[in-house]
């Protein structure tokens, strides 16, 4: 395989530039220590709703995948990380994300009323209910207010029920939309994770390096200067470039990945450019679809 070409060749244990989320990798630039703040004091201080959005690749799974990690007896977590607006109730996704099966027949009624008892015998038994979306921009306007609707649950100074929303820039959108209004008024925190600059997608890289046993110097500062011009400091983006520089470089026999191996790469259209994502002046027509 490439990766076990330039493992060798560098010397790393593992492939430092691996496109799956992996907590064990994660790089704490002021931008990520910040949302993941943001998460973590949403779910201490029991926030109703609590929305984290950044661009694609951005670190926001690993994030969460970190804060999972770290959920103490008195949760009760349930993650839903695929569900589409247009595959299935909402309620039943809910459900089965808690581990629960929909009643023989249900209704929408009947679904609410076998969450609620749900989240009620969770809270007399000390614990609260947290209930997390990956990709929450997939759900569209209709399941978000429905998401809404079934925060209800909670009354008095006590929330019974917890949402953390976690998504792409278009889940701004969203919540923007006049449609979502009451939605957005019960956000408690909301924080958008912005993507790393040039030094701390060099910052970045260098961390990564040094994880799997290199120095941290096997790119130099024009491969870097050119790998952040093309990732625009998105990380998913700039392993997927780092990778392919590596295996260049590797089959190259150079010490470290140089400017001309990047450029190699983009030359040879191994790497797919791809602008952050703007919200545009249709947005919000969109959003309320």
């Amino acid at each position: 395989m490439a990766s076990e070409l330039f493992n060798s060749h560098f010397g790393f244990r593992e492939t430092p530039f691996a496109l799956t989320p992996d907590p064990e990798f994660l790089y704490w630039s002021a931008l990520h220590r910040k949302a993941y703040t943001v998460l973590e004091y949403g779910v201490v201080t029991g926030a109703p709703i609590t929305v984290l959005t950044g661009e694609v690749g951005a670190g926001k799974t690993t994030l969460l995948r970190r804060l999972l990690g770290s959920i103490t007896a008195d949760l009760t977590v349930g993650l839903m990380s695929n569900a589409q607006a247009d595959r299935g109730d909402l309620l039943r996704w809910v459900l089965a994300a808690f581990g629960l099966d929909a009643p023989d027949r249900a209704d929408p009624v009947a679904m609410f009323h076998a969450f609620q008892d749900f989240v009620v015998r969770e809270y007399s038994e000390g614990r609260r209910v947290l209930l997390i979306i990956d990709e929450a921009q997939n759900l569209g306007a209709r399941r978000l207010e429905e998401l809404r609707m079934l925060t209800n649950v909670n009354s008095g100074k006590d929330e019974l029920l917890q949402l953390v929303l976690v998504g792409q820039p278009e889940l701004k959108g969203l919540l923007r939309s006049p449609n979502l209004r009451q939605f957005a008024q019960r956000v408690s925190i909301f924080y958008h994770l912005k993507p790393l600059d040039h030094e701390g997608t060099t910052q970045y890289i260098q961390h990564r390096l040094r994880h799997v046993g290199g120095k941290g110097d096997e790119f130099s500062a024009a491969a870097v200067a050119r790998i952040y011009s093309e990732s625009h400091g998105v990380p998913r983006v700039t392993n997927k470039l780092c990778e392919l520089s590596l295996v260049y470089a590797a089959m190259s026999d150079s010490p470290t990945v140089e400017l001309e191996h990047v450029v190699e790469v983009l030359d040879d259209g191994l790497f797919i450019d791809t602008e952050p994502f703007v919200l545009g002046p249709d947005a919000l027509s969109k959003a309320a679809e």
